[in-house]
């Protein structure tokens, strides 16, 4: 047993030893120093693309997230909607005595108006006789 568990281990030393001479020239080739300066420029690259990133998303979703700007708008025009609502409202009592003055001056047009509308009955008259008139003549 004793000599099973040599080889056993005399193998694994073997391994080992393959593996670190493996691991030496990987390091050789690799140059782990400049390696590691790139990956720290490779994590600030990414670091500040992100940020950047946030940044452009945060500006355009407030430049084109129009909803707050509607809804201030809509409040606004409201406003104004209601301040002018309230001059004319306090307008009211003053058009209504307006109405009241002007309301004799209209009862005479509305007579001046009928008067014509008489007259026009006195023409349709007049039509009728010349028409009579002319079928005498034709006749």
């Amino acid at each position: 047993m004793h000599l099973g568990e040599s080889v056993a281990t005399a193998r694994a030393v073997g391994h080992l030893s393959k593996s670190t001479e493996v691991m030496k020239l990987v390091n050789g080739l690799m140059k782990a120093p400049e390696v590691s300066a790139t990956m720290q420029e490779f994590t600030t690259e990414m670091t500040k693309a992100g940020v950047i990133e946030e940044a452009v998303n945060d500006s355009l979703d407030s430049a084109l997230d129009s909803e707050d700007i509607e809804e201030e708008t809509e409040e606004e025009v409201d406003k104004v909607l209601t301040e002018i609502a309230g001059e004319i409202a306090a307008q009211l009592p003053a058009a209504a005595r307006r109405e009241k003055i002007k309301q004799p001056a209209q009862k005479e047009k509305q007579k001046e108006e009928e008067q014509p509308v008489a007259e026009g009955v006195d023409d349709e008259q007049e039509l009728e006789e010349i028409r009579a008139r002319l079928a005498n003549v034709r006749g």
